[in-house]
């Protein structure tokens, strides 16, 4: 759809910047019987999970999203797993070793890990797995995770074979791993979906529970697209016994509004977040069970640099005209943090980089915007006109809709509003085509600053900007080879600055999870990464 043009876009930043939108609050007024004390049975084997939008693939090598990744931990488990709080415990690799010099791991199998086919789990199965994950035939989003591995660079840009990659089967039992380099983070990379095995190349692709195959502790029931996905307690995954919940269905739910009243009527368990216009109702209502925590994670609109629309004066001037301590104070109610660099503060071993202007008064930053605006050939009589995409979703439809407007107030930009539903925008933001500008967010895949900046490399599958610099990827490149942390940390925030330098990107603001939980649901802790796996939970009413 296309946003209101100049008099009404100014209006609806005004009702945009609202710290609480009536319309939201009118709308929950209505009591519910949602309290345990209400609520005449609690059924302690289903867990109800709201998810933001319809998985995109449940195949660990084709899942390229956020709420794809939260289905998959649940299916699938990798040679390693994490604690609630997110410390790297052992997962399908009951031990694992390192040589001396950190650049091989040997990782010995659990004898009772078992496909819910009963089939045993074996080393080969991981070779073959990350061997289909960095084969470009594939085209896996997630491919470049494996880029540490021997041969996956060379593999994923087509001069090698992926027969070449550096992982072996010494033993049914026995999985070695040679890395190029040393890499301390290597064991949390095994933490993401992209490392988890799959049984075949038909079964994860299957998306029925009837021919459905997986080893993590639940599998796949059932699948009604736009409505819900359920999961039933896998009877083989190896540590059965500690798995609490029997069955585990998440409801996909773009609307922020509808999920907090599916979960004040006890349609849901543990809602994706919470809208920010009902924060003074559910504070009130729900004080106890509104988890909100920082994470490592960053949304920005990424510009579309292979457009050739837009100079470097007109991309820095549509960095500064975003006024993101008006958004701190209005529509990110929930502790997010301004952003003005990439990589969130709390990175490991990182000092997070920003822009030196974001220092400055509110009146010299809209003054160098415009500047910098008229420099790239526009003014008030020949406005830039702007495709904006996002996704379908009310919050950030509210963003969008802010930051179109701070655009037209302080440089006088016309931008059209497009929103699409979930799995479409997945498709969309691929094309260049199809947009200017595109909302985006980068959520951590394991802590360090590495996984952040190789997201703009040129050849990274999630570029969407089309970001390319030599220097840039030549600073990434010499990160990987470098062993030493406080050498390897230089070097990457050294990268920071060269793509913060060159703006293909406009960061709006650090994420902070926000989830309400019912007091009978019993385990959930936000770890960095904001993973809440449902092997930790339990219901006790």
């Amino acid at each position: 759809m296309s946003a209101p043009r100049k008099p009404r876009l100014a209006l609806i930043l005004w009702w945009v910047l609202l710290p609480f939108g009536s319309a939201v609050l009118d709308g929950c007024n209505a009591k519910t019987n949602h309290s345990i004390g209400n609520t005449p049975q609690v059924d302690t084997h289903i867990l109800r999970r709201g998810i933001g939008g319809e998985p995109a693939s449940l195949d660990p090598a084709r899942a390229g999203d956020t709420f794809s990744f939260e289905v998959i931990r649940d299916l699938y488990e990798g040679l390693v797993t994490e604690s609630p709080t997110g410390d790297v415990r052992p997962g399908v690799a009951a031990s694992w070793t390192v040589n001396p010099e950190g650049d091989v791991y040997t990782f010995k199998l659990r004898a009772n890990a078992r496909w819910s086919n009963g089939h045993r789990v074996q080393a080969e199965d991981f070779v073959n797995a990350w061997r289909r994950v960095v084969d470009p035939k594939l085209g896996s989003p997630v491919a470049d995770l494996l880029r540490p591995i021997v041969g996956a660079a060379g593999i994923i840009s087509g001069k090698q074979l992926p027969v070449t990659l550096g992982v072996f089967a010494q033993d049914n039992e026995t999985l070695v791993v040679r890395l190029e380099h040393p890499a301390p983070y290597f064991l949390e990379i095994l933490t993401h979906t992209a490392t988890f095995p799959v049984y075949s190349e038909e079964t994860a692709a299957a998306h029925t529970g009837a021919t459905w195959v997986s080893n993590g502790p639940y599998v796949l029931a059932g699948w009604i697209p736009g409505s819900s996905l359920a999961l039933r307690r896998n009877p083989e995954y190896w540590d059965r016994d500690d798995v609490r919940i029997d069955e585990v269905r998440y409801l996909p739910i773009p609307d922020e509004n509808s999920e907090l009243s599916q979960y004040r009527a006890g349609q849901l368990e543990i809602t994706q977040t919470v809208p920010a216009a009902a924060l003074p109702l559910v504070r009130k209502e729900f004080p106890s069970e509104l988890l909100v925590a920082p994470f490592l994670g960053t949304v920005y609109y990424g510009i579309n640099l292979r457009s050739g629309k837009f100079p470097l004066k007109l991309r820095q001037a549509l960095n500064m005209a975003v006024d993101r301590r008006i958004l701190e104070n209005t529509i990110l109610v929930f502790g997010q943090r301004p952003a003005y660099g990439f990589v969130p503060p709390g990175t490991w071993n990182y000092d997070s980089q920003s822009w030196k202007w974001s220092s400055l008064s509110d009146v010299e930053r809209i003054e160098q915007a415009r500047s910098l605006y008229v420099s790239a050939g526009y003014s008030l009589d020949k406005p830039l006109h702007l495709r904006l995409l996002y996704n379908e979703n009310q919050a950030i439809k509210r963003l969008s809709i802010a930051i179109a407007s701070m655009w037209k107030t302080t440089l006088g930009i016309e931008t059209d509003l497009t929103e699409e539903e979930y799995r479409v925008f997945l498709d969309s933001r691929k094309d260049p085509a199809r947009w200017d500008i595109v909302r985006l967010g980068w959520s951590a895949d394991y802590n360090d600053a590495g996984d952040f900046l190789e997201t703009f490399r040129h050849s990274s599958p999630n570029n969407d900007t089309g970001y390319a610099s030599k220097e840039y990827d030549s600073l990434l490149d010499s990160a990987v080879t470098s062993p030493e942390p406080a050498v390897r940390k230089g070097i990457l925030e050294k990268a920071e600055k060269v793509m913060l330098s060159e703006y293909p990107v406009v960061p709006v603001y650090f994420f902070s999870s926000k989830r309400l939980v019912k007091p009978y649901v019993k385990g959930a802790i936000t770890n960095p990464l904001n993973r809440l796996y449902s092997k930790d939970l339990s219901i006790q009413p």
